[in-house]
């Protein structure tokens, strides 16, 4: 998914500009326009600013075509998920496949 995109997309849903999402988010105007002119990736903080400015949840703003509810824990452990690298990711992901199989 293009974060920028469905940004500028969500922004003009509510016929919104950068400056009103700025002042709704609580971010700079700079930081706003890196992100929507110059393609910078938003850090998870700078998201979750948007997403609270926007009046939406993190699910909301990646879902597709359906909502998706996370609970509290589920959405600890995507923010944990995001601060990890490659390596780490790869390794969660097979620890956990090990516990799924040690179920059966």
């Amino acid at each position: 998914m293009d974060a920028r995109a469905r940004i500028q997309a969500l922004m003009q849903e509510r016929n919104w500009t950068a400056y009103r999402l700025a002042i709704m988010s609580g971010l700079s105007q700079s930081s706003i326009a890196n992100i929507l002119s110059r393609n910078t990736t938003p850090s998870i903080v700078t998201l979750e600013a948007i997403f609270q400015g926007l009046g939406i949840t993190l699910s909301q703003f990646f879902a597709d075509s359906h909502m998706v509810e996370m609970t509290d824990e589920q959405y600890e452990m995507f923010l944990t998920w995001s601060t990890l690298s490659k390596e780490q990711k790869a390794a969660l992901q097979h620890l956990i496949r090990v516990m799924k199989s040690s179920e059966s």
